[in-house]
């Protein structure tokens, strides 16, 4: 894998430089504009302050932008204790990628099925899942999407992903405060009396430019994203070496999307299935993922290998000119494909949504006492009472005490080495 890293290298190093001439040149048009009496001045200026917008985003990103992302997506950082099997499958992902590091994990509160990775680099990497994905998809559809998204990160896509998305962000800022200072000072600027013809037309150029160039950079900014996607497709089905649990899971999550599900633009990119497109059935220039129909038909077009090679096989007969390197394909061995676990469990919806909602409760804190009657209470961190009355059975509980002894309890049983 490691020529497909390097061409990500390469490819996401000049997309960063073509999306930073884009603000650098929206930069010297701002301030050729305010500035027409000392053009190199004015220029000078402009590019200093777009760069110097981009600097800070960039840094904020570096500092601690997976955080501020999971934030952003009101997600909750979850323990190996509340979540085992999740963690169960995260870990033989990690084994199977040779990701070094235990990506963290996370989890959103929503029906919709979904998830996401970030990571500016494979050490300070994490996984978020909805409860709707964990709700709806058995164990080895959910092994395939974690697979995708573990993906990504060993293609350094997720650095790619945040660069590329903050050098966006500095573009729409710019162009967006340019516009607003122009709507209030009502196209007014001290200026000179002469010249009027030619500050009209830097005006107007300017003004293209402030509306094409975020316009531009999402173009480039998505058609990166579509082949980045068929990429992490590959990795999970050659990491899992059953590529019809992601085929399955794209299915299952393509249909149940939701146009309320409300993410940022920011994030929407960065899901299995863009959940502002996918409603929608877009796949024009605007769309940051490859139709779904085509994702699936092409991982279930892998039918006698799970291989890198299996994978360009099927996408070939797409799209003839091929995705994956050829020194990469040269160098990928013919795995075979595996029987998947055996699902004897009948699937119930409502019970993983259930305990997905429980998860959430832990995460944020709430404690659990059980009830002799089967209800089981969930006290909030900021409980003041000394008791709690169960609402079925009326019996009362000493919240303090009950709470220690099921903490107590909970570790002595996942203590292996008392």
């Amino acid at each position: 894998m490691w020529e497909i890293i390097r061409v990500n290298r390469r490819k996401s190093v000049s997309l960063i430089f073509i999306l930073g001439s884009v603000l650098a040149l929206l930069g010297i048009a701002i301030g050729y504009y305010f500035l027409p009496q000392d053009p190199a001045n004015g220029i000078f200026w402009g590019i200093f302050i777009a760069m110097v917008l981009w600097i800070i985003l960039l840094l904020t990103s570096f500092a601690g932008g997976e955080k501020i992302l999971m934030a952003t997506a009101g997600a909750r950082e979850l323990n190996q204790n509340d979540a085992p099997q999740l963690f169960n499958i995260v870990e033989e992902i990690k084994i199977a990628s040779g990701l070094p590091v235990m990506p963290k994990i996370y989890l959103m509160d929503s029906h919709v099925p979904n998830a996401f990775a970030v990571g500016m680099k494979p050490e300070r990497a994490a996984v978020a899942v909805t409860t709707g994905l964990m709700s709806k998809l058995n164990r080895n559809e959910l092994q395939g999407v974690i697979a995708h998204e573990i993906g990504h990160i060993t293609n350094r896509d997720t650095l790619f992903m945040t660069l590329a998305g903050v050098t966006l962000g500095a573009v729409v800022i710019l162009a967006d405060l340019f516009m607003r200072g122009l709507w209030f000072s009502g196209g007014r600027r001290k200026s000179s009396s002469k010249g009027g013809g030619i500050e009209v037309i830097v005006l107007a150029i300017t003004i293209i430019l402030a509306i094409l160039a975020p316009i531009l950079s999402q173009i480039i900014y998505f058609a990166a994203s579509r082949k980045r996607e068929y990429l992490a497709d590959a990795s999970a089905a050659q990491f899992t070496r059953f590529p019809e649990g992601l085929a399955s899971a794209l299915a299952k999550i393509s249909d149940a999307q939701d146009k309320n599900f409300s993410k940022s633009r920011t994030l929407a990119p960065m899901f299995i299935v863009n959940p502002m497109h996918s409603w929608e059935g877009t796949s024009g220039l605007f769309s940051t993922h490859p139709p779904t129909a085509e994702r699936i038909r092409i991982l279930r077009g892998m039918t006698s290998s799970s291989s890198l090679k299996a994978y360009e096989q099927a996408y070939r007969k797409l799209y003839p000119a091929g995705l994956i390197p050829s020194a990469t394909l040269k160098r990928s061995q013919e795995q075979g494909l595996v029987k998947p676990e055996e699902i004897t469990e009948k699937m119930d919806p409502q019970k993983n949504l259930r305990e997905a909602k429980d998860l959430l409760h832990k995460a944020d804190g709430f404690g659990v006492i059980a009830c002799a009657c089967g209800v089981k209470l969930k006290i909030p961190p900021q409980f003041k009472y000394t008791n709690v009355r169960c609402p079925k059975c009326g019996r009362q509980h000493n919240v303090s005490v009950e709470l220690l002894a099921a903490s107590i309890a909970a570790g002595m049983g996942t203590n292996k080495n008392p």
